[in-house]
């Protein structure tokens, strides 16, 4: 079985929200402010270092305007 921080169904999802946070106009940053935490967990995220658990998915969703159930449909 395939680690799913490696795999290309994760890749795609992170993708999805990072294009997201680009749409939206956010730099790493500022998604970082919204969500409370340091701007270097939202990069280790991104770089697809450190992995989203569910919860967090859905919060990062939120501050992103997006719905989680599309990211979902990537995975």
């Amino acid at each position: 079985m395939q680690k799913t921080i490696a795999s290309n169904k994760y890749r795609n999802l992170i993708d999805w929200l990072v294009a997201a946070r680009k749409k939206k106009g956010l730099t790493i940053r500022a998604l970082a402010g919204e969500l409370e935490i340091n701007h270097s967990a939202v990069q280790r995220i991104e770089s697809l270092e450190r992995r989203l658990d569910v919860n967090e998915y859905v919060i990062y969703c939120k501050a992103l305007g997006v719905n989680p159930h599309e990211g979902l449909d990537i995975l």
